[in-house]
């Protein structure tokens, strides 16, 4: 039996990937699937550069704006609620699309990787919090890269959560991240799967990301941050998150409006290096060139999907 067909549009921060798939959702019926791990959070929407309704065009968007930032959610649980979400998309005979920049996300379902329940020791994740507090990150950042250097490649030094997982998961299995990986990938995928990215000279993405941050800061940023510190109790998960983070320091005090500005544009240009760097990796992408026509990148995607207009308007 043929698998119903998948598109994904993937591809670093700042690349026009709402716009294509907003687009091209337009012309072959379809409906998007946000892969995004900052976008699944509600109150958290400038920052994390949520579309707007105006931005949606009536185009059906799923997994995105139902999660509370003081709440964790896993790649595992991601992939269980994004399933869904396409098998709905086609059981309505439309076309899913998904959409983001989350490279743990795409790869849970182009590789169908599965992910093994672990009840994580609460006393070791406090006692790996506390170091974090008394000595930084890179003693332990040293420490999960002796553990499990390939999965590290991956992982900046700034990333406290990815770092204290490695360590957690390797606790608590006796394994690495990595082997762990390499066995959950044993399953077929459940549908085919066309990958995409959009790809740009790097000077011209690092200026659009430069921008970004701006029309960011000029549309309330700030303000949402207080406004989330205020809402929630406790600290949120999410406020670990890049944008998010250096406003919290602003707030407290520990930089100036201006070096906050900077750091959010520096930490944002090395993410999207790593994204570009994850991406490169997965053999079946598809590079479509950022500079391009917009309707000549959804003709590329047509085509290798060898769907035509006419069949699918």
């Amino acid at each position: 039996m043929e698998k119903q067909k998948v598109i994904v549009i993937c591809g670093p921060t700042a690349s026009g990937k709402t716009a294509l798939s907003v687009e091209l959702a337009k012309q072959i019926n379809g409906e998007i699937v946000s892969a995004d791990s900052m976008q699944i959070y509600k109150d958290m929407n400038i920052g994390t550069a949520k579309p707007t309704k105006e931005e949606m065009q009536g185009i059906k968007h799923y997994m995105m704006d139902f999660l509370s930032p003081d709440k964790r959610y896993s790649v595992a649980d991601f992939k269980i609620e994004a399933k869904k979400a396409i098998r709905k998309i086609i059981q309505e005979g439309k076309i899913p699309i998904v959409v983001g920049g989350t490279g743990l996300y795409i790869d849970s379902l182009i590789y169908e990787i599965e992910y093994p329940e672990i009840e994580f020791d609460e006393v070791y994740r406090k006692k790996l919090e506390k170091e974090v507090q008394e000595k930084g990150l890179e003693d332990l950042y040293n420490k999960a890269r002796k553990i499990d250097s390939k999965a590290m490649e991956k992982i900046s030094q700034n990333d406290k959560k990815r770092i204290l997982r490695v360590l957690e998961i390797y606790h608590v299995t006796g394994k690495t991240k990595t082997e762990q990986e390499i066995e959950s990938r044993k399953n077929e995928p459940e549908f085919d799967y066309f990958v995409y990215a959009i790809d740009w000279e790097r000077k011209i993405l690092y200026d659009r990301i430069n921008k970004r941050v701006d029309i960011m800061i000029q549309d309330g940023l700030i303000d949402e941050v207080k406004g989330i510190l205020k809402k929630y109790d406790k600290f949120p998960t999410a406020m670990q998150g890049l944008g998010y983070k250096e406003v919290v320091e602003y707030i407290e005090n520990k930089i100036t409006k201006d070096e906050m500005i900077e750091k959010i544009k520096q930490e944002t240009r090395r993410y999207a290096k790593r994204q570009l760097t994850w991406f490169r990796k997965n053999k079946q992408t598809k590079w479509l060139n950022g500079t391009n026509d917009m309707q000549n990148n959804i003709n590329i995607i047509l085509e290798g999907m060898s769907w035509t207009h006419e069949k699918k308007q």
